[in-house]
């Protein structure tokens, strides 16, 4: 009998807030990325009928944010790059409406905002749709690939259309990016000689491709991280993602699927251990996970070690996903072969 079968059945939280991954193509390869979005994955958007049946789902579930729209409240369209696909966006935003979802908010990077009348005409017609609001995406690794003159346009002409509804994500990165001058693109290595100081300020999650960026973390043994367990972040209802190929993702575990949209709609939420190994180690200790990768795959334990827990894990689930499709929940399989993306490389 395995660990995972003597483990109690897993119960899948529902969604008190939520964002929807239209797709994971993005403009950009982050090297920040949690859920290691690029220009090289295939842009697969949400069709249709998965769209509405996603909102079905959320339908009733969302709980409104305090202040009209907030950061990890209400539901948020997201990516990937959402804007790549406007036409898209739109309907997203006048369905969600008609559902009477509240606090409806687009996650962008501003590459779109090229000039002031697509900036402003763009949001005023998700505004018409029933979008409540706007978060622009402002930091060193995103400034490597949009020109700062369109993150500025897009937080100008979002703050006009929306008002205090546009959000700047970070705000800090923003004002510092207006005081050091920045036109075009800034490389990442311009900012460690002009600014550096605002990376204590940074949102820089040690996961997903941020792990393995070189020299941004220091390492340690994966011994280091046993004992620890990823309950809390694996079942937290506030951080509910639903992809453009079903799979329900919870917190910013990119390429770990704790259910699906269709278990979900359904009622079903709960979840055998014996049919998804992986989730059943990581909500108990890493170790087991790093056991079976070992014992039964072969996995050999990088020598210079992990920057964090979750390097140690995404490291062993990109193994277990290139050893074969024996794991219902890695998905989307593309997110372990964009982790270490040619174009996030410094």
């Amino acid at each position: 009998m395995t660990a995972a079968s003597m483990a109690p059945k897993i119960v899948v939280p529902e969604p008190v807030s939520a964002g929807i991954i239209l797709s994971y193509k993005c403009t950009s390869a982050c090297r920040h990325c949690a859920y290691a979005c690029s220009p090289a994955w295939k842009a697969d958007w949400m069709s249709d009928d998965l769209l509405k049946r996603t909102l079905d789902c959320l339908a009733g579930r969302i709980a409104p944010a305090p202040d009209g729209v907030g950061i990890n409240q209400g539901l948020h369209f997201t990516g990937g790059e959402p804007f790549l696909n406007f036409d898209l966006l739109v309907k997203a935003a006048r369905q969600a409406a008609v559902h009477g979802i509240p606090s409806t908010f687009v996650e962008t990077n501003g590459f779109w905002c090229k000039d002031d009348i697509t900036a402003k005409y763009n949001f005023l017609d998700l505004k018409e749709a029933g979008l409540k609001g706007v978060s622009v995406s402002v930091n060193p690794f995103i400034a490597e690939e949009v020109p700062f003159e369109r993150t500025a346009r897009a937080v100008r002409y979002g703050r006009e259309v929306f008002g205090k509804a546009c959000l700047v994500h970070q705000e800090y990165y923003f004002y510092q990016f207006l005081r050091l001058g920045i036109t075009g693109t800034m490389t990442f290595r311009e900012y460690l000689v002009r600014g550096r100081e605002g990376l204590a300020q940074a949102e820089l999650l040690p996961m997903g491709r941020a792990a393995y960026a070189p020299d941004l973390f220091r390492k340690q043994p994966a011994a280091a991280f046993f004992g620890h367990q990823c309950r809390a972040e694996l079942l937290d209802p506030r951080r509910a993602y639903f992809d453009n190929y079903g799979n329900y993702i919870t917190g910013y575990c990119g390429g770990i699927a704790l259910s699906s949209l269709d278990r979900l709609s359904n009622g079903d939420r709960e979840v055998d251990p014996d049919e998804r190994p992986v989730l059943a180690a990581l909500l108990t200790d890493i170790k087991e996970l790093h056991d079976l990768a070992v014992r039964e795959f072969g996995y050999v334990l990088k020598e210079r070690g992990y920057v964090s827990k979750c390097h140690l894990c995404v490291d062993i689930r990109r193994h277990l996903a290139f050893s074969g499709d024996r794991f219902a929940e890695l998905r989307p399989r593309e997110f372990y072969s964009r982790l270490e993306d040619p174009q996030s490389a410094p």
